[in-house]
């Protein structure tokens, strides 16, 4: 059988070659047979997925010709999407703003000075400032702020108390010192206390002493004798006589006192010298470096009234006491204490000992040396008193 022969009839155009459907029309015969291609070698079977379903046969193609295609998966259910709110229309941001120059970098600026460059950001300087031809726009005026009434007063006074301590400074340097002079005559004046003052006046009947008992109790002392004017050879040991002679002995005032409870007595001594400011001066300096206001072999001796309470107050009955030598006016003041009963004690203790916290001894608890430094306290004070009055005094 020819070639020819077995040709099939020239199939229409939309079913068949293109350049077979030309060539029948146009008469020239069928063109020339293509060769054939050798077959494709067959793929080996994929192994199966276990996803994958059994293969479809092609219901289309010829009875005895099958086709198989493998199964795609299954598509996955989607869930609903919400629904999407619609948007507001934006806005026209309008044209772009121009960026601000940064300010270089300046050196350091002096004491005092202030930047005014506007900062990056930072807006208007003085946007509440108000604005007008004859205002600048970067610099604005501050507004005085009101001063109290309060203020004002105090500024015054101290302009006044410092005109005050100023003109007394001056005053003092022009006349020399008045202090100087006052204190002067204030020592020439104590001098005489001892025989142009009354006798209640440097030993007053009451003496009352606030705070002045042990704990900060209020004490009060009630005089009971008075002792006559006398000299200083036999009131004083003559270990503190020698002591106070380089100062001498003008005279020796003595009294002695009672508390409210009549459980004990003092005696108060009154020791106006013949020296001078100097004199006295280092005494009182021997008296502190040395400390001989605490040895017990420089005790002043009680004045023991007969008939009174204090009559049996003699040397074994002294417990405490206290000396003390002004460098302001020529007088020791001292005052010796002692149990109203008559006993005696074996260990005096100063009143500077027997004031101290902590201290256990006979008169400590028994607050003698309370006592003894109260009325030597006192008795300065009185004297300074009456020594400065009497200055004054025409």
């Amino acid at each position: 059988m020819s070639t020819q022969a077995r040709r099939p009839a020239v199939p229409p155009h939309p079913a068949g070659r293109p350049e077979e459907h030309r060539a029948a029309a146009a008469g020239l015969g069928a063109p020339p047979p293509r060769p054939a291609l050798p077959p494709k070698p067959a793929a080996p079977p994929a192994a199966a997925r276990p996803d994958e379903q059994p293969p479809v046969e092609d219901r289309a193609a010829p009875p005895k010709t099958r086709r198989t295609f493998p199964a795609f998966p299954a598509p996955r259910a989607t869930p609903p999407r919400a629904p999407v709110p619609p948007q507001p229309p934006t806005p026209d941001p309008g044209p772009p703003e121009t960026p601000r120059p940064t300010p270089r970098p300046r050196g350091r600026w002096s004491t005092g000075a202030v930047d005014l460059t506007p900062r990056p950001g930072a807006g208007a300087p003085f946007a509440a400032a108000p604005r007008g031809p004859e205002r600048d726009e970067a610099t604005t005026r501050l507004r005085p702020v009101p001063r109290s009434p309060r203020r004002r007063a105090a500024a015054v006074c101290l302009v006044l108390g410092l005109g005050l301590v100023a003109g007394g400074a001056t005053g003092t340097w022009l006349t020399g010192g008045d202090s100087a002079g006052a204190a002067a005559d204030s020592f020439t004046a104590g001098a005489a206390l001892w025989h142009d003052t009354p006798v209640d006046r440097l030993f007053p009947p009451t003496v009352k002493g606030r705070k002045a008992g042990p704990g900060g109790a209020d004490r009060t002392w009630t005089r009971i004798a008075v002792a006559p004017d006398s000299g200083c050879a036999k009131a004083l040991d003559p270990l503190l006589a020698s002591v106070l002679e380089p100062v001498g002995c003008a005279r020796l005032l003595r009294a002695t006192y009672t508390d409210a409870t009549r459980s004990e007595v003092v005696t108060v001594g009154l020791l106006f010298t013949r020296a001078g400011e100097q004199a006295m001066t280092d005494l009182r300096t021997r008296f502190r470096a040395e400390k001989l206001d605490r040895r017990r072999d420089l005790m002043p001796r009680p004045y023991a009234a007969k008939d009174t309470l204090a009559e049996g107050f003699g040397d074994p009955q002294r417990a405490s006491w206290s000396v003390a030598v002004l460098a302001d006016l020529p007088a020791v003041v001292y005052a010796v204490s002692g149990f109203a009963d008559g006993r005696e004690v074996t260990e005096p203790q100063p009143a500077a000992a027997a004031t101290a916290d902590g201290a256990t001894t006979a008169p400590a608890q028994a607050g003698l040396g309370h006592t003894a430094l109260a009325h030597t306290d006192r008795a300065a004070a009185r004297l300074r008193g009456l020594a400065h009055r009497a200055t004054e005094e025409p």
